[in-house]
């Protein structure tokens, strides 16, 4: 099986569905799509592992290397996708369309593309010269649960020094992104007759004093933290969801809220559970509730690379654009942890990213192919 052309290859790309969801409804296995990189690589002289997820059937990451020695270039990306809303695109989801000057698919922009842009920048590249490593890195449930790149942290693998993520950036590098955590706070009571206050504990009431006593420390999280890099330079804290009781007469035993925090570099996700916990634990106790706080996943702290770093300087350079900031979350914090340093660079946008009718632009093909080139000359050759 030879290595196909560009085009070719981003088809069959967005024809393998790799939806991962939280819902088990909507998640699908990565496993055909990590099969087809596979061989590409094969065809190229990689050498390439395929690394089934503990416990979790059909899914993998990918990581295939050519070269040896220290330091070394990562290329890394997320095979999975987000759903997609049926009966609101214009085009296929799943077939490669061409039009006014973009290509629309799921996937296109975040990310499948930037696997094979990678690959086309490496087929005429002369490997074989390598005088330090080349990883390429395909990671699963990016957009889920980051279990793929967590399971690359506990590997302990050494995957380089330097690092690209083709996360959709417009061609413009990011050194910095805010983190992301995510939590369900449920408060219990018990249960009454509605004209007999007495005869239960309101769950609900107890949440009213948890959202007051939130909504002061996201006043003081703001106070405490800026950064004007960022367009929004606080951390944001988002009541994003809230149930509780079942009828009006009744007094409600359980309620719980959901939230939504965007921490900014310096900011862990850990010592944010444990501050939060800290808080609203007294306040609930002296009503005689009971509290529970649970993360809706493991979380992902923010990223700050280095302006100082060799690969931020070189992707500065070779874009013409200052490294910059974003709000969404990455793997580069995971990657981090094994010692890379991580810029994020793509030839996608965000604005395209999770939406219908996902497109990238044919102009911005050429460009992430050389650019891609160019790095690796700088880093490898």
């Amino acid at each position: 099986m030879s290595v196909p052309p560009l085009l070719t290859m981003m088809q069959q790309l967005v024809a393998t569905p790799s939806v991962s969801s939280v819902n088990p409804r909507w998640d699908q296995a990565n496993q055909p799509l990590v099969d087809l990189l596979a061989n590409w690589l094969n065809d190229l002289g990689f050498r390439v592992q395929v690394l089934a997820l503990p416990g979790r059937p059909g899914k993998a990451n990918l990581v295939a290397s050519a070269g040896s020695g220290p330091e070394g270039l990562m290329l890394s990306g997320h095979t999975d996708t987000v759903p997609y809303d049926e009966g609101r695109w214009s085009y296929d989801p799943f077939i490669l369309s061409e039009a006014n000057g973009r290509l629309y698919g799921l996937g296109t922009s975040d990310m499948k593309s930037f696997f094979a842009l990678a690959i086309e920048a490496l087929r005429d590249l002369p490997l074989a010269d390598l005088r330090r490593p080349l990883t390429l890195v395909a990671t699963a449930d990016e957009e889920s649960s980051m279990c793929g790149a967590q399971a690359l942290v506990d590997a302990h693998l050494r995957l380089g020094r330097h690092g690209v993520i083709g996360e959709p950036t417009g061609l413009k590098p990011v050194r910095l992104h805010k983190g992301i955590m995510m939590e369900a706070i449920r408060v219990r009571g018990s249960s009454g007759h509605s004209s007999i206050p007495a005869l239960g504990n309101s769950a609900l009431e107890g949440m009213h004093e948890v959202i007051g006593e939130i909504l002061s420390w996201r006043n003081e999280l703001q106070k405490r933290y800026r950064s004007p890099l960022f367009a929004v330079d606080v951390p944001t804290l988002n009541l994003g969801h809230i149930h509780g009781g079942d009828n009006p007469n009744r007094i409600c035993a359980e309620c719980e809220l959901q939230i939504d925090l965007r921490p900014l570099p310096g900011m862990r996700v850990d010592d944010l559970r444990r501050d939060l916990d800290a808080r609203l634990r007294p306040l609930i106790e002296r009503r005689g509730l009971m509290l529970e706080t649970v993360p809706l996943f493991s979380g992902v702290d923010a990223m700050e690379t280095p302006a100082t770093a060799a690969i931020v300087q070189s992707a500065e350079e070779l874009t013409g654009h200052t490294a910059g900031a974003v709000a969404f979350a990455t793997e580069g914090p995971y990657f981090a942890q094994l010692g890379i340093q991580p810029v994020i660079l793509g030839p996608g946008d965000i604005e395209q990213a999770h939406q219908p009718d996902e497109y990238i632009r044919l102009d911005r093909l050429r460009p992430m192919v050389e650019l891609l080139q160019s790095l690796i000359k700088h880093f490898c050759l």
